[in-house]
């Protein structure tokens, strides 16, 4: 089950700052993609062979700057509807605000853990000023330096304690989890009713430990699988819809516990800066990717170049990684809907594909010897063999070289894309890795 991790707290305390300081140990992986917005407010943390998510709820809230309360209330009332530990971050420095009051006082009636993490207190002497934070009613003050880190192996051991045991929810691990994301109004719910809806007893709901993510299973049509239902569908009118960054927080635990996303985009409004969201995180989760482009039969001009356009214009924005399907359909009058879950599965197929090693030698040598990488400053770089990783989440293939740091990004993506030429990994991303041989 994917944990969430929350910070809140008012402007200026820290909160990116120790943000990056719980996902830095994977900074890697959370690159900064250009392009995609507020990118830096989801990442992955790992302590005590527990990995959860952590989520900045400031660069959610648009204007964070504003020390408005009603955008902090906003903040406050994400985490702790959607968070399973919260971390309320204060100055020391600065001592008691009568906005730490007020946020605390919205924590106090919530039913989730939330720990008081009073960040800057770079000396022991700090550490005594503290104590004024007790009078939040919150608890033990964890007393941490975000900057320089201090004190933040205390708070980890205690975000873990908090976020209590992983049961993994009770679904056969073989079959494939598919989730269906997407903006609000993009058609979610109507896809997922027109598979499921002509005829409920093919579905069987399991219920989650976590009350937000519902596998539902489903068999029809010679095909099996989960649907990884998101917290959106089942639970509306909580929260004013318009709010966009809900979808996006609500996505990232049906994101994480599937396989292969299917992401809605509503054709009458093309591709936005919200579905590059959802798109990054599906990226940075490296799931599988079917792109499906709803409300087809409200386009006027159905022309195969308009929909040549559309195409372009979606893997544009979404590259490097283009290798996916995209379809274009109408949930509402059930045009292609099957074609979605045969194209997931499809996906999911891809995923689990394994090239033996003679055939990927036998093809991709010769090419790398055609077009060897290039040489760097007079060395000339030999790669002499590849092999693809066994049991790995994401097909990941590693070539053998003699100087693999000079590698460089650009010849990775040759090699994998004369990979996805000759072996089908449509809708998965691929890894690759350059050793010494």
């Amino acid at each position: 089950m994917g944990n969430i991790v929350a910070i809140v707290g008012r402007p200026n305390v820290g909160k990116s700052t120790l943000f990056n300081r719980l996902t830095q140990s994977r900074r890697a992986i959370v690159n900064e993609e250009a392009g995609t917005t507020r990118d830096r407010q989801y990442g992955k943390s790992e302590w005590g062979n527990k990995e959860f998510s952590v989520i900045d709820t400031g660069g959610w809230v648009l204007h964070s700057d504003d020390v408005f309360e009603e955008e902090i209330n906003k903040q406050v009332q994400i985490a702790m509807e959607e968070a399973d530990v919260i971390l309320f971050v204060t100055d020391v420095s600065n001592g008691l605000t009568d906005l730490d009051e007020q946020v605390a006082a919205i924590l106090r009636r919530s039913s989730k853990p939330v720990l008081v993490v009073a960040n800057k207190a770079d000396n022991f002497d700090m550490h005594y000023a503290a104590a004024e934070f007790y009078k939040l009613g919150l608890g033990d003050p964890y007393c941490i330096s975000a900057i320089n880190g201090s004190g933040t192996g205390d708070l980890l051991d205690e975000i873990v304690a908090k976020l209590g045991d992983d049961k993994p929810e009770e679904t056969d691990e073989e079959l494939p989890h598919i989730a269906i994301v997407g903006r609000p109004n993009a058609g979610k719910s109507s896809l997922i009713n027109a598979f499921i809806g002509e005829d409920r007893n093919i579905v069987t709901d399991i219920a989650g430990t976590t009350r937000d993510s519902i596998y539902t299973k489903y068999n029809k049509f010679g095909l099996n699988f989960y649907l990884v239902d998101t917290a959106g569908i089942r639970k509306k009118g909580k929260v004013n819809e318009d709010l966009e960054y809900y979808s996006v927080i609500r996505s990232i635990r049906a994101i994480e516990n599937s396989d292969v996303c299917v992401l809605m985009v509503d054709a009458t409004r093309g591709i936005e800066s919200q579905d590059m969201n959802i798109f990054s995180l599906i990226q940075k989760n490296n799931k599988g990717l079917v792109v499906c482009v709803n409300k087809w039969d409200l386009v006027e001009d159905k022309t195969q170049i308009r929909i040549k356009t559309f195409e372009n214009a979606i893997r544009e924005r979404m590259a490097p990684f283009t290798d996916f399907p995209i379809l274009f359909i109408s949930a509402l009058t059930k045009q292609r809907i099957f074609k979605v879950l045969e194209m997931a599965k499809m996906v999911y197929d891809n995923r689990q594909r394994r090239v033996p090693t003679n055939k990927l030698n036998e093809v991709m040598l010769p090419l790398i010897e055609a077009y060897p990488p290039p040489a760097w400053k007079g060395k000339y770089i030999k790669i002499k063999y590849v092999t693809q990783l066994p049991n790995t989440r994401v097909p990941s293939f590693v070539f053998f070289a003699n100087l693999p740091q000079w590698v460089k990004e650009p010849y990775k993506r040759f090699l994998e894309n004369k990979i996805r030429e000759n072996w089908d990994f449509t809708g998965t991303p691929i890894h690759i890795f350059i050793r010494e041989k």
